[in-house]
């Protein structure tokens, strides 16, 4: 591989509206798309994920839809390792790939490397959810600022997933999480574009509740309760189930759920536009609509 390949990254909220824009992005440039969202791995979750269908691929291949069974962990050190092999691959026959999604530690995995994690140790993974279901997130962060401080200062404290993590590394290996993290970037054989998409907050939020409502209409209830075995299991500690093993567990009512679903889905993008905006410098922000901006700011950008 060479400079001139290039990875046009396209990142951006739930709903923002990355996929249509990415296939349209693909058949310009005549290539396939690599998914960067840490959920649509699953085979099994097909509508709370919003996986690009068939119809809406439009015949552009799509790698990491479908990849795996929840039955299988798959973190983002993992998924690093198996793209950065797909793309010497693709590289051999397109100068340029599209990869895509919401989740920011599977693109930074990508673009700049993955810390040396010990393995996810199930059990602690699963006795550490339990009692995060049952306690709260509170009695964890104090876990954490008592086994790493250094790492609780940093930490998004309203993530449960990144906490759970920390403090699972910190009890199987007997040393801090903050002690595993690298600060240097890998070097990659290839040229990175960073795109970040963006709407109008009002706008955006009306996408994400009707997106929310066609999920229940396909049959998200029906879906959450077949994978609510796996409830453990991280890509499920996720908005879109977790509001509904609650309401299977009688937490609260129907009604309730489908409002927790709304509200804490568009908290979610609001944390996904802080992870992508903490650098500004790093990606050239759009609306998916600027087509012909986009397309002019790619080619020059590759042609630096």
């Amino acid at each position: 591989m060479n400079k001139q390949k290039n990875l046009v990254v396209v990142v951006g909220p739930t709903a923002v509206g990355k996929t249509d824009l990415c296939v349209q992005l693909a058949k310009h440039y005549q290539t396939e798309i690599i998914s960067a969202d840490s959920r649509q791995f699953f085979r099994e979750m097909r509508i709370g994920t919003a996986k690009p269908t068939g119809e809406e691929q439009q015949g552009v291949p799509h790698h990491f839809v479908n990849s795996h069974s929840i039955a299988e962990e798959y973190n983002a050190g993992a998924f690093e390792q198996d793209v950065l092999a797909l793309l010497e691959k693709l590289f051999q026959q397109h100068d340029v790939v599209i990869m895509t999604g919401g989740s920011g530690l599977y693109v930074r995995a990508v673009l700049e490397g993955m810390d040396d994690m010990p393995d996810a140790d199930s059990a602690v993974r699963e006795a550490l959810t339990r009692q995060y279901e049952e306690e709260g997130l509170q009695p964890l962060l104090d876990k954490l600022q008592e086994l790493d401080p250094i790492y609780f200062a940093q930490v998004d404290k309203a993530n449960p997933q990144r906490v759970i993590r920390a403090v699972e590394v910190c009890l199987t290996s007997g040393f801090p999480y903050s002690s595993f993290r690298r600060s240097e970037r890998q070097e990659r054989p290839f040229n990175s574009i960073k795109i970040g998409l963006n709407r109008d907050r009002s706008e955006l939020y009306q996408r994400i509740n009707q997106r929310m409502d066609l999920m229940l209409q396909q049959g998200l209830q029906e879906e959450a309760k077949a994978l609510y075995p796996y409830r453990a299991h991280n890509a499920l500690q996720t908005v879109g189930y977790k509001e509904i093993f609650d309401f299977l567990e009688d937490k609260y009512d129907w009604e309730e759920a489908v409002r927790l679903l709304k509200r804490n889905s568009r908290r979610y993008a609001k944390r996904q536009l802080t992870w992508f905006t903490k650098h500004p410098e790093e990606y050239a922000w759009f609306e998916p609509q600027q087509w012909q901006e986009i397309v002019a700011y790619i080619d020059s950008e590759m042609d630096k």
